[in-house]
């Protein structure tokens, strides 16, 4: 993907977990960044220039890295005034109801739309498949896509860093520029771009996060029969 880019963009990341705080620090090389957070103690940290999360490499960013980058907790210092809003909030899978604990999404959407009606939403959080639809439904706002993250504990800013792909699930201008600031904000220009419809690329990353764990039960199978065997 190749596109010219005039200014610097202002973002928001809402959450400064894993995907959060790594999606944060990258943007933050190129562009005005704000982290959107309800943990006093994770804002305190981002301003002081610390990593919310155990990342060698956030870490080396941070100390030694001119970064335009902030934290906040007050919705309308950070949602007000900016292009895109970048959703990281945890999504807990609820063993009990078969559901993924959407509240935090949904609230920050109607947040950011009643502030910031000029805004493009990106979710990075795990949702379902089809929920993307479904936001765009009930809020009446179309320009809210989703774009899923493959990233390693640990090693979540090297992740974004060397990107195997980038997915975005939607082709709109705003979708592209998005996508295209992952990609110039990592050190792999050449990774591959892919446009789908949000509920592909929801279902991208529904069928990477089984493949994964099918991939994790089938090794701990053979260890289990390994060990049975004194192998």
């Amino acid at each position: 993907m190749k596109q010219k880019r005039t200014k610097i963009s202002k973002i928001t990341v809402v959450g400064a977990g894993y995907v959060g705080m790594s999606l944060a620090t990258i943007l933050a090389q190129k562009n005005e960044v704000t982290v959107l957070e309800i943990d006093q103690q994770r804002i305190d940290l981002i301003n002081s220039r610390k990593s919310t999360i155990q990342d060698k490499d956030i870490d080396d960013f941070l100390h030694n890295k001119k970064l335009n980058l902030k934290a906040t907790s007050i919705p309308e210092d950070a949602l007000s005034e900016v292009n895109f809003i970048v959703i990281a909030t945890p999504t807990n899978f609820d063993n009990k109801t078969g559901y993924f604990d959407t509240q935090s999404v949904e609230e920050t959407i109607k947040t950011a739309t009643n502030l910031n009606n000029g805004c493009t939403i990106i979710i990075k959080s795990t949702i379902p498949v089809g929920y993307t639809e479904q936001l765009r439904e009930k809020f009446n706002f179309e320009k809210i896509y989703f774009s899923p993250e493959f990233l390693r504990e640990n090693l979540a800013l090297n992740d974004n860093l060397y990107p195997s792909r980038i997915i975005m699930g939607g082709d709109s201008e705003s979708a592209k520029l998005f996508a295209d600031l992952l990609l110039q904000s990592s050190f792999n220009h050449q990774a591959p771009v892919m446009l789908t419809s949000s509920t592909e690329a929801e279902s991208i990353k529904l069928f990477s996060n089984t493949f994964l764990a099918m991939r994790v039960a089938y090794f701990n199978e053979l260890d289990t029969f390994a060990l049975s065997r004194d192998l």
